[in-house]
């Protein structure tokens, strides 16, 4: 890829916003009236995640993640994006990824370029995920601080992975009469392994889909709970 990547990248995420086939650029600071109406009433089932995205060293296009700390009450250990649950003061999704990752990761807001957010995924507890899309173009001036309370290792991966049927496993599940697919992406930086499953790879599926505007090369079958209304009341 050249150099121009991350140009061609924001280019082609705002023509699919204007577009209706992804969720609305970012609306004004002073737009909250919409912002709200699409949040729903419900704060506390709310959440969003950074895809950061930057160009690598190799010009590929890399995403930042984290490895959870082992001591967190949920999800112990396991790799997620920047990003964690709506709080009230949150204008928006946008603003709940930003400040969930300054906390997580020392990223600095003015830094991200944030492009779009995606459609929610549903968790099995009715918790809707928000994915919001970010371009970090300097990569120099991002510094992390990784909170060790909530971080136990950051690191970074090649988007394209997510689209390619390699250093890949899959399982078959059911919940409630559906059947899916979860996805194992094995990934190793630095001489460390990482795993990227379940929810978090299901997110980068897409956001790889998008920006790349071609399916994976594997069959994704996701869950049908992930495309539940974000007011959902199911329980896990």
């Amino acid at each position: 890829m050249g150099s121009n990547n991350l140009v061609g990248v924001l280019e082609t995420l705002q023509s699919l916003a204007q577009n209706s086939c992804i969720r609305n650029p970012r609306p004004p600071a002073d737009a909250t009236n919409s912002s709200q109406q699409r949040i729903g009433s419900n704060k506390t089932k709310r959440a969003a995640v950074l895809v950061c995205l930057f160009e690598g060293p190799q010009g590929d296009l890399r995403v930042i993640l984290t490895k959870r700390a082992s001591t967190l009450s949920s999800h112990s250990g396991e790799v997620s994006l920047p990003g964690g649950k709506r709080e009230e003061d949150d204008a928006d999704d946008v603003e709940t990824a930003l400040r969930e990752a300054k906390e997580e990761i020392g990223l600095d807001p003015s830094l991200v370029n944030v492009v779009t957010d995606l459609e929610p995924f549903v968790t099995k507890n009715g918790v809707a995920v928000v994915p919001v899309i970010g371009i970090l173009s300097d990569k120099k001036a991002f510094c992390p601080i990784p909170n060790a309370a909530e971080v136990e290792a950051l690191f970074d991966a090649p988007l394209e992975m997510f689209l390619k049927d390699e250093n890949r496993r899959v399982e078959e599940k059911e919940w409630m009469g559906d059947q899916y697919l979860l996805h194992y992406f094995d990934y190793e930086s630095e001489n460390n392994k990482y795993v990227i499953w379940a929810l978090t790879a299901g997110i980068l599926i897409k956001a790889a889909s998008i920006v790349f505007q071609r399916p994976p090369a594997f069959l994704e079958r996701r869950p049908n709970f992930w495309n539940r209304a974000a007011d959902s009341n199911a329980t896990s």
